[in-house]
């Protein structure tokens, strides 16, 4: 999981929502991603797609049976159907996400005994340090309430990095 935290200080550092991501196959870490959405200009673009993309490229293959995606929050319902596609084992993540989860939180795609394969899922590893990540994050796009209300030394609206 701290090299998912990792790849999400890297999305964060290119401005993207901090998520990473990482495939591991007997032991070893063959997929990695982060968001790059914006940068990529790509809706499809989350750290889940991008890690097994990669892991599908090292093992030569789309089937990832064996392998564990550790991902930092948990995936949305395009990610979790990626998943479930790719067979992967296991879904260790961070932080479960109330708007759009789709392990369990909103939805349960992983586990839905109406598709042909299911995952098993470990939450809430390194959870502290995946929430405070996403705070600073997210504190830092909200401009101050001087800086909306125009009262701030930054009174034009700039952000200051």
């Amino acid at each position: 999981m701290q090299e998912a935290l990792a790849e999400a200080r890297l999305a964060a550092a290119e401005g993207e929502i901090p998520v990473g991501a990482v495939v591991v196959w007997q032991g070893r870490v063959i997929g990695r991603g982060h968001n790059r959405r914006e940068a990529l200009h790509d809706p499809t673009a989350h750290a889940e797609i991008l890690a097994l993309r990669e892991a599908g490229r090292v093992r030569g293959g789309w089937r990832l049976s064996g392998a564990t995606l550790y991902c930092t929050l948990e995936p949305c319902p395009m990610c979790a159907g990626a998943l479930v596609n790719a067979r992967i084992d296991t879904l260790v993540m961070g932080v479960r996400d109330p708007k759009t989860g789709a392990a369990g939180s909103v939805y349960d795609i992983v586990r839905s005994p109406w598709l042909n394969h299911r995952l098993r899922v470990i939450a809430g590893v390194l959870a502290d340090d995946v929430q405070a990540l996403m705070q600073t994050f997210f504190d830092n796009l909200r401009p101050t309430d001087r800086e909306a209300s125009g009262e701030g030394p930054d009174s034009e609206g700039c952000r200051r990095g």
